[in-house]
């Protein structure tokens, strides 16, 4: 689990411009990425070294 305080300036793969999904009482536009392991954590997925913020998948 990830701690708030390690989130901020970190760079994770996301994809955007989705239709808005309604999750509980919460609209997102965006979907993070990341890995469910084993033990049922979530590994966020990101870029083996620094990007520009913004760029497409490719």
């Amino acid at each position: 689990m990830y701690q708030p305080e390690e989130l901020p300036g970190r760079q994770v793969i996301a994809v955007v411009n989705f239709p808005v999904k309604q999750i509980a009482n919460f609209f997102s536009e965006c979907l993070v990425l990341g890995v469910v392991g084993n033990d049922k954590e979530v590994t966020l997925l990101t870029p083996d070294k620094p990007v520009k913020n913004g760029q497409k998948i490719g």
